[in-house]
């Protein structure tokens, strides 16, 4: 049985909730859970709102978001980014 690979869905300050939240939908109906990767506050902000839209609009689903750190290799430095992750309870 293959599972399906989560992609994971980056945010930036400039992100688009609505947008954003719409991909979240899609990948949350096609995979069933997905992953949300923001850096810095703007982008964290961006990522939060898309979550609460997608709650709105997938009301009929008890959505829940798991907060949580993932250190990534940018331009040869270390980054510390927020994961969220998006899945049914």
């Amino acid at each position: 049985m293959d599972v399906p690979v989560v992609p994971i869905l980056k945010v930036s300050s400039k992100s688009n909730p609505n947008l954003v939240a719409g991909a979240l939908i899609g990948t949350i109906k096609e995979a069933g859970r997905a992953e949300l990767q923001a850096i810095g506050a703007g982008a964290i902000n961006q990522a939060i709102k898309a979550v609460a839209i997608t709650r709105n609009i997938l009301a009929e689903v008890d959505l829940i978001c798991i907060p949580s750190f993932a250190d990534l290799m940018i331009d040869d430095q270390v980054r510390t980014s927020i994961k969220l992750v998006v899945e049914p309870r």
